[in-house]
């Protein structure tokens, strides 16, 4: 009798350890990250703090797709994906139609040689398969969008068609699925910010109908948090991203430089943790972007648009960053 009271009292304990773990689980943000991978390279960074909380389990990385169309960009990020060891995450490559802009020092296609050959050329599903798929299988208002590059994949989310993966649109789809986007993207009050203006049309739309709500980090938060210093001085023999800041510290501007701003880092980090522990967010409001890509922030617009603003001294902020950069896996 002992024995099976004790047996009944471990299987409740087992039964309430799982039933935690599970709201513990469903409780996380689950990410879909989109990323231009280049021409700069923050969006290194970026990829380094995303994995990393999500070995952490702070995070539940969903999908990785591309948002430049040049060939070594999905190849880039399968590259991390694998040396952070998940090299299941869907890959999608961007649509024909968005930019395809290579740094001028080809720093993609020196990583991709250097460390992973088997990946020149490859071949990836269309993002908008991935997202569409992606979201179809996931609950209701759950799903978080990360982006840190051009706005052609959500462009062309939105206007996607009923398919094999959900009788829904691409309107009614991120809808029901996406619970936020959260995009690196324009500046605050007022700005003509690269990642807008570059596919000036997709921006327009995305941020014109975009269903759910938005948080912005605009240009002038990652301009002041300079990191990527202490990653390059790490061992680069087997580690991508510390060759990638080493290499691109050295070659990507003509003067050379000690560290980079952190425009992408910042929107991951505030898609995963709480901003308004880094940051003041403001809002609600509207982000207006003209059909050039010039945008103004209004207060009085009636979206769930939100920004963020400087809370912190800049070093104390960028040093934050970088600790999340600095853990890099071990092989």
């Amino acid at each position: 009798m002992k024995k099976a009271i004790y047996m009944f009292a471990a299987w409740v304990m087992l039964s309430s350890m799982q039933m935690q773990a599970q709201e513990r689980t469903s409780k996380i943000p689950k990410l879909i990250f989109d990323t231009d991978m280049g021409p700069d390279y923050d969006d290194v960074g970026a990829i380094a703090i995303l994995h990393h909380l999500a070995a952490k389990g702070e995070c539940e990385i969903l999908a990785t797709v591309a948002s430049d169309s040049h060939v070594s960009i999905a190849p880039t990020i399968e590259l991390f994906n694998r040396y952070f060891k998940r090299p299941d995450i869907p890959v999608g490559m961007a649509t024909a139609d968005a930019p395809a802009i290579e740094a001028g020092n080809h720093w993609n296609d020196s990583l991709i040689k250097r460390f992973d050959p088997s990946l020149q050329g490859k071949r990836y599903p269309s993002a908008i398969e991935v997202y569409r798929k992606i979201l179809a299988g996931q609950q209701d208002h759950s799903v978080t969008i990360v982006t840190v590059g051009f706005l052609s994949n959500l462009k062309a989310l939105l206007q996607s068609k009923p398919d094999q993966f959900s009788p829904l649109n691409g309107v009614e789809l991120v809808k029901q699925k996406v619970k936020k986007l959260v995009a690196m993207a324009g500046g605050f009050p007022q700005g003509a910010e690269f990642n807008v203006m570059k596919d000036a049309s997709a921006s327009y739309e995305v941020f014109r109908h975009w269903p759910s709500p938005i948080l912005f980090s605009g240009f002038e938060i990652g301009k002041e948090l300079f990191t990527g210093g202490r990653v390059a001085q790490e061992s680069t023999e087997e580690n991508p991203v510390a060759w990638a800041y080493a290499y691109n510290l050295q070659t990507y501007a003509k003067e050379g430089e000690k560290s980079r701003p952190s425009w992408d880092q910042t929107a991951v980090l505030c898609a995963i943790r709480n901003p308004e522990d880094y940051f003041y967010v403001n809002g609600p409001g509207q982000f207006v972007v003209d059909e050039k890509g010039n945008n103004v922030w209004n207060p009085n617009g009636k979206a769930e648009h939100y920004f963020l603003s400087h809370k912190y001294p800049y070093n104390e902020m960028a040093k934050k960053i970088e600790d999340l950069m600095m853990p890099l896996v071990s092989h």
